[in-house]
């Protein structure tokens, strides 16, 4: 079985790649959050400067409609050394899709089907996909799944909910076993609710032969996940020095990363939303850590919830 670490906007940044990597490992592939313009900005070269990823297999996501954009950054990135740009039909956010971006070009099949032509005949780059199941139903899926198998695609990730589900409701795995029984020369990948030993069992039992997953809010909420998995079981071996360096390193790679102390507690508090999910009884540390303005008051909130939580088995 594969592990990959999904992209998650804000967070799964090069300084918590790096940090994960060093701590908890296990990790067969790291996506970078999506770069959505060929004006490419500091933040989105930081993510693929291959000083900022050495020791890691990184794939670039781009997040565009427009092909010959996807082809100034493709080639962009292939400066940089890489071999594979992963394309982003996944993402439900509404402004996202309102421009038919992410998973909301999956709406207008025939304008997604010519850029496909184009990037994969142009491309310098291999091309993987991430993508949703539709837009608003599951009957959409068997036509995107035949647009698909027209073209080279590296890699095809699949988070089998539609776009107007978000993140709620049970991920459609029957969807995940279509496009297994159809798409046989196509690699697959599953992605979707991966939080424990059971849940990964439940994906198996649908479709025996997944031997890939991507993971991206299982793994925040717990970093040692990947462990349970690999080993079987939901007992935690991680224990709270192990999980306090690598807040601490993430903490100060961005420290010195981050022009001030709020963006540093601004990207910190976005990733306690889900850390917090590793302790038992935090809810009042996380409040303190929620109101912290400066790095003192901050250092103090986070000292008390590792020095009075539990870790979450």
């Amino acid at each position: 079985m594969k592990f990959y670490l999904a992209p998650m906007e804000g967070i799964t940044t090069y300084i918590y790649r790096n940090a994960y990597n060093r701590y908890f490992g296990g990790i067969d592939k790291y996506f970078t959050p999506f770069i959505a313009s060929k004006k490419m900005n500091r933040r989105e070269l930081n993510e693929i400067l291959p000083e900022h990823n050495q020791g890691l297999c990184v794939v670039p996501q781009i997040l565009t409609n427009r092909a010959e954009e996807f082809l100034q950054i493709a080639r962009k990135i292939a400066e940089y050394g890489y071999d594979t740009v992963n394309l982003n039909l996944g993402c439900p956010s509404g402004t996202v899709t309102a421009r038919k971006r992410g998973a909301g070009f999956l709406g207008v099949l025939d304008e997604l089907d010519r850029f496909l032509d184009t990037i994969y005949t142009q491309s310098p780059l291999n091309i993987s996909i991430k993508t949703r199941i539709g837009v608003s139903s599951v009957d959409e899926w068997a036509e995107i799944l035949a647009v698909y198998q027209k073209y080279p695609v590296a890699e095809l990730i699949i988070h089998p909910r539609l776009q107007k589900e978000f993140y709620q409701f049970t991920p459609h795995k029957e969807a995940f076993a279509a496009a297994a029984a159809t798409l046989s020369d196509i690699p697959l990948c599953y992605n979707g609710d991966i939080t424990s030993a059971q849940s990964l069992s439940a994906v198996l039992d649908a479709v025996p032969q997944t031997d890939c997953v991507m993971i991206g809010r299982g793994i925040l909420r717990n970093p040692a996940l990947v462990f349970q998995l690999k080993e079987h079981k939901n007992t935690n071996p991680c224990p709270k020095e192990l999980l306090k360096a690598f807040h601490d390193e993430i903490f100060e790679g961005y420290a010195a990363q981050m022009s001030g102390e709020t963006p540093t507690l601004f990207k910190m508090k976005d990733l306690w939303t889900y850390l917090i999910e590793s302790f038992d009884g935090a809810q009042k540390h996380l409040k303190k850590i929620r109101k912290a303005s400066g790095y003192s008051d901050y250092k103090i909130a986070v000292s008390h919830l590792f020095l009075e939580c539990g870790i979450r088995c």
